[in-house]
């Protein structure tokens, strides 16, 4: 194993949780988009 690309000799520097990163890539993405559908819906009726 002297291999330096070899993945048992990597070890994480931090504890990483998976699935709240996950849960926040999503939350966050259709926090976005929300926003962009509420601003194109006021500028569609203040085009009226």
């Amino acid at each position: 194993m002297t291999d330096s690309k070899h993945p048992e000799l990597h070890v994480y520097e931090e504890q990483r949780d998976d699935l709240m990163d996950v849960a926040m890539g999503f939350g966050v993405f259709f926090a976005v988009l929300f926003v962009i559908a509420i601003v194109a819906t006021i500028i569609t009726i203040a085009m009226r």
